[in-house]
């Protein structure tokens, strides 16, 4: 965890003031630096309970109704708090050949060009292939300079405009990509107040909500020419990321579901990646002939980390009305352990059964292989549910590269690990090595024996704040006297 001090400030917690490091990697030289005091938000703070009415929400996961309201008479209808315009960001159109196909004339939704604009903003806007200081990943949130360009772009004013992500098309990709929009912004500090998910796609909000009249063949042009910065939230919700580091720290000592030690592990994906192969159906073990020879995303293993628990996002969704997420109470039976035939999964591949899943004060650490999928199962537990949640970022791809010689090596011949690395995550897995080197893809480490993984969480803060903030020894395993 970052280095923090606890101010009683309702749910949140201060920055420190001056983070001394004397003596720390090397030299004895004194590395404070001076931090602008600025709130820290737990995961719990972050997080926000929807109404178990999903019309009732002003924020949040919001529905077409609440969206129709709006947008009739944005001026008259907007939520307390909001000064400014109305933003909708839709992740793409909805059209006859999409896939689930649309009526005609339900591309859009239809803003008014003066205090109501919808723009199309495509998922990939909201990813950036950036370093933790242990390894290049794909998909991670945006730096800072990414976020004014976008906020630049949509002349988005974060403190006073409503955002709402939209799917356009409902389908299970544009889902996720609603919820990276939705992690992006909320990640860099706007307020949940001033951002909204809609629930379904337009096929379904058509005459769910809205009708024919809400929708337009085309979106806004993108005006580029907003003048909002991330540094004008002075607000930090790092939190909501987890890295690599993190997940070490967190794991159980071996393959166990632990319900005692305040985390819970969701695996979001199929159970088949899951179990590596072992088995595609739960409750039994049935091995999968042939079953991922070459793994997804070029990967040197598969499985899971230890003490994961197994809900593949789908089970969020009710696919037959736009893909939009599932009642409140069907979503915490699930938490609750409490649903027949599609319940958490363990890694003995058996229904952990009512009362063995989520356990109240628990914190969330939910992944996929890229962290789109955990987008809906973390918008169900953070944004519906208010519990609080962390998106392992770097996900599968990242964990499942973390791999030494011993256990394979890349493409090339070469191991993506030396023996020694600090950060082997195969050490606290349940896995089954590719087939052969030769599937496996090329990783850019960029220091196998780093102190911290948190560079990309260091230098977002450093942005937000403008001044240099020391990143040694916070997030490295196993623990060292320079942080913790």
């Amino acid at each position: 965890m970052n280095k923090q001090m606890n101010r009683g400030w309702a749910g949140m917690t201060v920055l420190a003031m001056a983070l001394g490091l004397q003596g720390c990697g090397g030299g004895g030289e004194d590395t404070t630096a001076l931090v602008t005091q600025i709130p820290v938000n737990t995961p719990a703070a972050i997080a926000q309970v929807s109404a178990d009415d999903y019309n009732l929400n002003e924020n949040g996961l919001i529905t077409a109704a609440t969206l129709k309201r709006w947008k009739d008479n944005w001026l008259a209808n907007r939520p307390a708090g909001i000064t400014g315009k109305l933003v909708i960001l839709q992740v793409s159109g909805c059209l006859t050949t999409s896939t689930p196909a649309c009526p005609a004339g339900v591309e859009y939704i239809k803003p008014n060009g003066t205090s109501v604009f919808t723009y199309l903003s495509p998922g990939s806007e909201w990813i950036q292939t950036r370093s933790n200081g242990v390894i290049e990943t794909a998909s991670m949130v945006p730096d800072g300079a990414s976020m004014d360009a976008l906020l630049k772009k949509y002349d988005i004013d974060p403190q006073n405009d409503m955002i709402v992500a939209a799917m356009g098309v409902g389908n299970t990709g544009n889902a996720m990509a609603q919820g990276r929009i939705w992690y992006a912004l909320r990640y860099w500090g706007v307020d949940k107040k001033n951002l909204a998910i809609l629930n379904g796609g337009n096929q379904w909000i058509n005459t769910n909500g809205m009708g024919a009249g809400d929708f337009q063949a085309t979106a806004s042009t993108a005006p580029n020419n907003g003048h909002a910065s991330v540094k004008d939230l002075l607000v930090d919700n790092t939190q909501l990321q987890a890295t690599v580091g993190d997940m070490l720290r967190v794991l159980p000592a071996s393959d166990t579901n632990v319900l005692n030690d305040g985390v819970f592990i969701w695996d979001a994906r199929n159970i088949s990646q899951y179990s590596a192969g072992e088995t595609s159906t739960a409750n039994t073990i049935t091995p999968v002939a042939n079953y991922m020879t070459t793994f997804q995303n070029s990967g040197s293993r598969q499985g899971h980390p230890w003490g994961a628990l197994q809900l593949d996002f789908t089970n969020m969704l009710v696919a037959a009305e736009g893909y939009r997420y599932k009642d409140k109470a069907d979503l915490q039976a699930y938490l609750d352990g409490n649903v027949s035939g599609a319940g958490f999964i363990a890694g003995n591949y058996q229904q952990v059964g009512f009362g063995n899943a989520y356990q109240p004060g628990d914190v969330i650490y939910t992944y996929c292989e890229t962290t789109f999928r955990a987008m809906i199962t973390g918008v169900a537990s953070a944004v519906i549910l208010g519990k609080p949640t962390r998106f392992y970022d770097g996900a599968m791809v990242e964990w499942s590269s973390l791999t030494p010689g011993s256990v394979i090596t890349d493409a090339t011949g070469n191991a993506i690990l030396p023996e020694d690395s600090p950060w082997r995550t195969d050490a606290k897995s349940f896995y089954r090595a590719a087939s052969s080197p030769t599937l496996v893809a090329q990783r850019y480490i960029t220091d196998a024996y780093a102190k911290s993984s948190n560079a990309i969480i260091e230098a977002d803060k450093a942005y937000k704040y403008g001044e240099v903030i020391p990143t040694a020894g916070t997030s490295a395993p196993p623990a060292n006297p320079c942080g913790g």
